[in-house]
């Protein structure tokens, strides 16, 4: 993009906040989604983007304002890097806003890194990747990790987890490890099992995914580390392209989304303004560190 068109996009955005009086903004949310139905509003069932909705609500009068996020994460699933973004026709500015937006949300629910965004930012169109780890506690009980990570009890050859999980790598139809989908075709860039003492960990990153897939595929590698099935195995069901070992998924309770990367590579291989840092990388680390 050159300058000049840079400069009419700005100009068109100002004028569209100018007409409507509603700014947009992208933040980044954290939540434990054990009590939660899922993302997505369902009547009659608490979500999280019903608690956002609402507590947007509380600071417009009354005002609902849709809540568009970059994941629709199923019941039970967390969260730490999930991406919003919303309308706001009110007066408070960005920081007053982040304060105000935190403070009437539950304790289970968190935003941070409020910003401005284009009039016409969405957050699932504008990702370029997604990252959800899996977890998996393969040491005694511990009560502190169950809303968290799946007790596995018996030792995991985590090495053969991860040769097997390496046939995934790539584009390929993954019905076999997801929900019904008229366009099953994703892409993985990359999946790693690691082992950190008695906590194994399943990392995907990809451009996007199927309904329940990192819990399949979740399910599937850990049948693998058990020696319940081979590793040729993940790669013969991702070729047979049906439903595979029965549509079995790992607990939700174990599945975080980590990281919605924003924005696209331009041809110089610099990010385009919407895929700025936000930090989220950094905080991944420091929490996996503790």
């Amino acid at each position: 993009m050159d300058r000049h068109s840079g400069d009419d996009k700005q100009r068109s955005e100002r004028a569209a906040r100018a007409r409507t009086g509603v700014r947009r903004f992208r933040a980044t949310v954290e939540y434990d989604g054990t009590e939660f139905a899922g993302f997505q509003v369902q009547p009659g069932q608490r979500t999280v983007q019903g608690e956002l909705e609402a507590a947007l609500a509380r600071l417009t009068g009354g005002t609902r304002h849709a809540v568009d996020g970059a994941g629709r994460t199923d019941a039970g699933v967390h969260a730490i890097g999930q991406v919003v973004a919303f309308g706001y026709d009110g007066p408070l500015d960005t920081e007053a806003l982040a304060a105000a937006l935190d403070g009437n949300l539950p304790a289970d629910v968190a935003i941070r890194d409020l910003r401005e965004a284009p009039a016409r930012f969405h957050p699932r169109y504008a990702a370029r990747y997604r990252e959800y780890r899996y977890t998996i506690w393969n040491g005694p009980r511990s009560p502190l990790r169950e809303r968290t990570a799946w007790w596995i009890r018996h030792p995991l050859d985590v090495p053969a987890m991860h040769r097997a999980a390496s046939a995934l790598v790539g584009r390929h139809d993954f019905r076999a490890f997801g929900g019904a989908d008229p366009q099953p075709v994703r892409t993985i860039h990359r999946i790693r099992v690691v082992r950190r003492g008695d906590e194994v960990t399943i990392d995907v990153r990809a451009d996007a995914f199927l309904r329940g897939m990192v819990r399949r595929i979740a399910w599937a590698l850990v049948a693998v580390g058990r020696a319940r099935l081979g590793e040729d195995d993940i790669a013969a069901a991702l070729e047979a392209r049906s439903t595979a070992f029965g549509g079995a998924a790992a607990p939700a309770r174990g599945l975080c989304l980590r990281r919605v990367a924003l924005g696209r590579r331009t041809g110089s291989g610099r990010r385009d303004d919407d895929e700025r840092d936000d930090g989220s990388e950094q905080r991944t680390r420091m929490i996996e560190e503790r």
